[in-house]
């Protein structure tokens, strides 16, 4: 599946992407992760006790877990930069706004069934059509009442039961955000809960691993019998203060920036030992003509303007696969990225709107099933357009990246990126330097 989508789909201003005209030498500080932002303040809501996060994400994503939370009875302080979380009893009778936030929608609903009544969940349009059914009928397997109008997705509401079994299945095919949902409730539970994936495939591993290690850290025992099971014990969800990490799949594209435009990128604070699935990108970019080093903890990035081709299982960390694909857009060779099937239901079809973006500026791309597969940068180059961001952050980032080696492209709705990156323009800025506003 290929070929250029319609323009007009994303709405807001349009922002020119500049081009890099001389190699980078840039420290680009990264704001924390999302994944583990909403996944702590999950915990901290379920916590014995009033958990202080520091280091979180300001994005829509977790504004919009904040309100929700708050909407449950709650207490959010997040006034300054430490948030102090003080949980309470889960009430019913809200109305939960999803926005476009697959960790809203997806963690927050198994948290009803230690409500008091039932609790209404909705998004944005794009979120209408994002799959949920399988989360939703695990909940029914545990007791809750859940009218969705038949449709698996939103808008819906969950009663909860007055009991929950100790065991349930679900497919968690098309979204590990499934599992983690299920995971994160699990030990306030009167039994805790075995959690069983019955589909045929489970896509972004590292991200169910980083929820298992957020729960042992916080005193509470998972034991994995095999590769398709969870076993949560139940337990006094005990976390301590947190810190969150920088968010690697969003420096991914100031690295990707050194491979495009030559030069140096560092990222500090880069863990040692992290579950983030951003963290596979040095391999990656290493593999595609970049030298990268750790010191301390400043990951540095080298390239020299030439992008290598890559064929690559991209299953455990799907959500760095615009960054990849970007690459591969400008690359001297073919590429294949496979694994990443589940993209599709993502904040759009990331895979249709990969290969019709890199079509609209004159490159190659199929979008199968579960593959994107690149002819590389045609001799005559690229040309500039008008790019389409569909209302998906790593969209607008993925043009940015194309951007830095294509004259006049020019995003629509960089203000997506407020998603997970609120000051994305700015820091691209900063890196770029007194390239900033060339075109």
């Amino acid at each position: 599946m290929s070929g250029t989508l319609p323009l007009g789909t994303g709405l807001g201003e349009v922002w020119p992407a500049p081009v890099a005209h001389r190699p980078l030498d840039a420290t680009v500080p990264v704001p924390g992760s999302k994944s583990l932002t909403n996944r702590f303040l999950v915990l901290a809501a379920l916590a014995a006790e009033p958990v202080t996060v520091r280091g979180g994400l300001r994005s829509r994503d977790s504004d919009l877990m904040i309100g929700a939370l708050r909407g449950l009875g709650v207490e959010v302080d997040d006034a300054g930069d430490e948030w102090r979380v003080t949980p309470g009893p889960l009430r019913g009778g809200a109305r939960i706004d999803c926005g476009l936030a697959g960790t809203v929608m997806r963690f927050v609903p198994p948290m009803v069934l230690l409500a008091d009544g039932p609790v209404s969940f909705d998004g944005d349009e794009g979120a209408r059509v994002r799959p949920m059914g399988p989360l939703l009928d695990a909940l029914r397997l545990l007791g809750a009442t859940v009218d969705d109008g038949g449709t698996g997705t939103l808008p819906f509401t969950v009663t909860p039961p007055l009991e929950v079994p100790d065991v349930v299945e679900v497919d968690a095919s098309s979204s590990s955000q499934f599992v983690t949902g299920l995971l994160l409730t699990a030990p306030r539970f009167e039994d805790g809960l075995t959690i069983r994936h019955s589909g045929a495939t489970l896509p972004s591993l590292p991200h169910i691993d980083m929820t298992c290690e957020a729960l042992r850290a916080a005193g509470i025992r998972v034991d994995q019998p095999d590769e398709r099971t969870w076993i949560v014990h139940p337990g006094e969800i005990r976390p301590g203060d947190l810190r969150v990490e920088p968010d690697l799949s969003n420096a991914g594209p100031f690295m990707a920036a050194a491979l495009v435009a030559g030069g140096t990128v560092r990222i500090p604070g880069w863990p040692a030992v992290t579950t983030q699935p951003g963290a596979l990108f040095p391999e990656l970019l290493t593999r595609m003509g970049a030298a990268c080093t750790l010191e301390d903890d400043v990951l540095s990035v080298t390239g020299t303007g030439t992008v290598h081709g890559i064929e690559a299982d991209l299953s455990p960390a799907g959500e760095i696969t615009p960054t990849i694909a970007a690459l591969c857009a400008l690359a001297d060779g073919p590429s294949r990225l496979t694994g990443i099937g589940h993209l599709r239901g993502h904040e759009t079809d990331r895979l249709a709107a990969i290969a019709a973006e890199v079509e609209r500026l004159g490159g190659r791309c199929a979008a199968g099933d579960d593959a994107l597969t690149f002819e590389g940068r045609p001799d005559a180059g690229l040309a500039g357009a008008v790019m389409e961001t569909y209302h998906d952050h790593r969209m607008a980032t993925f043009a940015a990246v194309i951007g830095l080696a294509v004259p006049h492209v020019d995003v629509l709705n960089v203000g997506t990126t407020s998603k997970t990156m609120p000051d994305f323009p700015a820091m691209w800025a900063t890196m770029l330097g007194a390239d900033a506003t060339a075109r």
